[in-house]
């Protein structure tokens, strides 16, 4: 399409933009020229318009460009409106021109143009006239049909309306009969769900009362529907029409039910109680553990069934017991009991320790049966019996019952084994052994038990025994004489041998203490074995010392009787629960250590001392015949003379002691006890009212020169103030008059013993004098 066509000038390219006129201004000279006004208008057309795009776009739809044939065709016939024809008829609406010269074409559309555009819209407007020629066509179609349909409706709804008419009276009977059974249905429906409800089928039945039926779920299931229709029978019962004829036949079937399934489950839970009565394994099954629960409604019922569960657990455990004590387990493995009878200590543990783990097994088994949880015990810790529950009542009177007949062959055993030892060490292992099952069984089927009360009884007699033991060997350590013609001094062998049994008891209680118990517990456990074994040791040392003393008067018998309560002591102070019995001894070994401390302290100074601490103040020393001039000078040389000799430093007569630190506390108290004496005496030698003449030459003339300084320095010891003096010298007092006091009261107690001795002696030996 030419784009410098006159045809398509004043229709199309109309507007020119700012830029084109100013371009016409540049060449107004040139502005006469058609040609250039038309290059410049065709130049300076702007294309990018939308309405100017759709008109070029129409124009090549209506005038498109044949191919190579058709164009040459028709470029052989010259004739415009022939060629215009044939376009027209070939192409429909578009025309395809062909030019045999430039721009012929364009100057034939030109031409034709108006003619081509109403051309066109007469063809449009012919073929929307027939496409609704058809339409209408189809609507008078479809209007015939309508008008058809239209009457065979009517003719429809006149059949309807008498056929309505003629079977009304059917309808309402229909409707009436519809009515009634869906009441029929729903009355139905009630009776069905009461009936399943408030009765047993055939299987539920069965299940309660055939024997073939086992006892389990199903029979478990059929129960307890017989339950609750008894519970909501006797609920609906209680209304306000009060009892009816269906409610009680009702209660009547299902109790004839209900009574003939606990007999099924006491049946049930008899022959399975004897079957697990004879096993060794004891395992309760989920049904038998809710047998049980079902039983607690009819307790006569439990506990007939309980009776044959407590008969055949008594006679399998005993059975079982006597085979473990004479043939062992299975293959004699473990051995038999009875073998071990040589060893009394392992043989009582191993007959307690079965007892012991059969009651564990028979309390875990009757836990399991009654459903009875954990209650978070501890193992070992004291079961709580304070809760009254039904189920613990049950548990502890059948464990009772079927370890009842345990206790006679373990008694009957149990006590030969202790009357027949001669050891009071093994005696008393045993019955540390015994009371310790006591307590730990105790703890688990409590004190009222048999069991318990039979343990309580062989435990009375094996300490009867014990005791019994240990008192005749004191009684036997009473008679023992100590040997005249033996100088030593350290403790006899009886009184070793019975200071070793004592500790081997001591160790064994020490052992058999929980660890829970409190010091007055612990020291009242033992305080009657010390006064039993304790106290004759320290009654045969005094007594015996002071025989042999008489015997041989150089015999050193407070060296004696410390060696022996020091080693006594060391054999106690090994053990926390001895305490009391230690300061027991510890009062006699300190009247002891202060008798030896005043014999140690004598040094030629005792009478001078004597009349110096007794004098009366209106007489002078210097007039009384023991501490005249000479006779004090005298004694100051027997004291001089023993300064230098070697009992100053050590003495022969304290190194016989066994225990260092008495020797040294002795020794160091009886040296300042001199120094004291010696400065007593000095003070009185150069106080005026004893009228010494020349007090310092009678005091200078021998060793210490009166020189208290010098006499300390000589014992090694460091001087001590006059106050502390004093009140030690008051403290001698008074202990010296305690002493005189307990001496007094201990010869009494010493004749009187004496007279019972002899009773004793003369009732073992006879005419023994």
């Amino acid at each position: 399409m030419a784009a410098s066509s006159p045809l398509l000038t004043p229709t199309i390219f109309s507007t020119s933009n700012a830029s084109n006129a100013e371009r016409r201004s540049s060449y107004a000279p040139q502005a006469r020229n058609p040609v250039s006004l038309r290059l410049y208008k065709v130049l300076g057309t702007n294309f990018d318009d939308e309405e100017t795009f759709q008109a070029l776009q129409t124009l090549s739809e209506l005038y498109a460009t044949p191919k190579s044939k058709q164009a040459q065709a028709i470029s052989e016939d010259g004739d415009d409106d022939v060629l215009h024809d044939a376009m027209d008829v070939s192409h429909g609406s578009t025309m395809f021109l062909a030019e045999s010269t430039p721009g012929e074409s364009a100057a034939r559309a030109r031409k034709n143009l108006r003619r081509d555009m109403e051309n066109k819209l007469a063809e449009g407007s012919r073929k929307f006239l027939e496409a609704l020629g058809e339409v209408d066509a189809k609507l008078c179609e479809l209007q015939s049909h309508v008008g058809v349909m239209r009457k065979s409706c009517d003719e429809a709804e006149t059949q309807l309306a008498l056929t309505n008419e003629s079977s009304k009276i059917l309808l309402e009977r229909a409707g009436n009969l519809r009515d009634e059974r869906s009441e029929v249905e729903e009355k139905k429906s009630i009776i069905t769900l009461f009936l399943a409800r408030f009765t047993l089928n055939d299987s539920e039945v069965e299940a309660l009362t055939s024997r073939d039926v086992p006892v389990g779920p199903r029979f478990f299931e059929a129960m307890d529907k017989t339950e609750r229709i008894r519970g909501d029978c006797r609920v609906l019962m209680a209304g306000e029409e009060g009892s009816t004829k269906a409610g009680l036949d009702i209660m009547a079937s299902t109790s004839s039910n209900l009574e003939q399934g606990y007999e099924k489950i006491l049946r049930y839970c008899s022959n399975e109680y004897r079957q697990v009565g004879r096993d060794s394994q004891l395992e309760v099954s989920p049904d038998m553990r809710e047998a049980v629960l079902r039983l607690r409604k009819r307790p006569e019922l439990l506990t007939e069934a309980l009776t044959f569960l407590s008969e055949t657990r008594q006679a399998t455990l005993l059975s079982t017991f006597l085979t473990a004590l004479t043939r062992g387990g299975p293959s004699g493995y473990p051995r038999p009991i009875e073998l071990h009878a040589h060893d009394p200590l392992r043989y009582v543990g191993d007959m307690l320790a079965w007892v012991h783990q059969s009651i564990a097994a028979e309390r875990e088994f009757l836990e399991s049966l009654f459903g009875i949880k954990s209650d978070g015990r501890m193992v070992g810790s004291v079961r709580n019996f304070d809760s009254k529950g039904e189920e613990e009542d049950w548990i502890r009177e059948l464990m009772d019952l079927a370890v009842g007949k345990l206790c006679t062959p373990l008694k009957m055993r149990v006590q030969q084994t202790i009357r027949s030892q001669e050891s009071s060490i093994v005696s008393y292992k045993i019955a540390n052994l015994l009371e310790f099952y006591l307590m730990t069984l105790r703890r688990t089927i409590g004190e009222d038990a048999l069991l318990s009360k039979t343990l309580k009884e062989i435990t009375d007699v094996a300490y009867k025994v014990f005791y019994d033991s240990i008192e005749a060997q004191s009684k036997a350590l009473l008679r023992v004489p100590l040997d005249h013609d033996d100088p030593s001094v350290t403790p006899p062998i009886a009184v070793l041998d019975h200071a070793q049994i004592l500790r081997e008891v001591m160790s064994v209680y020490q052992s058999s203490l929980m660890g829970d118990e409190d010091e007055d517990e612990r020291n009242a456990g033992f305080y009657q074995v010390m006064d039993i074994m304790v106290d004759p040791v320290v009654s045969m040392c005094l007594r015996k010392s002071e025989e042999k003393k008489r015997a041989r008067p150089r015999w050193d018998e407070a060296v004696f009787v410390l060696n022996c309560l020091s080693y006594l002591q060391s054999v106690l102070g090994a053990f926390e629960f001895t305490i009391k019995k230690q300061n027991d001894i510890q009062n006699v070994v300190d009247e002891r250590v202060r008798t030896l401390t005043d014999e140690h302290a004598n040094a030629g100074l005792l009478s001078v001392a004597e009349t110096c601490k007794n004098h009366d103040t209106d007489e002078p020393l210097s007039r009384i015949p023991s501490t005249q001039p000479a006779d004090l000078q005298q004694a100051l040389r027997h004291f001089s003379s023993w300064l230098s000799g070697l009992e100053v430093v050590h003495s022969p007569r304290l190194a016989q002691l066994t225990l260092q630190k008495l020797h040294t506390k002795i020794h160091h108290d009886a040296l300042a006890r001199l120094a004291r004496t010696y400065r007593m005496i000095c003070e009185e030698v150069k106080s005026p009212e004893n009228k010494y003449e020349a007090a310092s030459t009678l005091l200078g003339t021998e060793r210490p020169f009166g020189q208290l300084h010098l006499l300390w320095q000589i014992f090694g010891l460091e001087e001590e103030d006059e106050e502390a003096d004093t009140s030690e010298e008051e403290e001698e007092d008074v202990d010296e008059d305690m002493d005189a006091e307990e001496d007094e009261d201990g010869n009494e107690d010493d004749d009187d013993d004496d007279d019972e001795d002899d009773d004793e002696e003369v009732e073992e030996g006879g005419d023994k004098p």
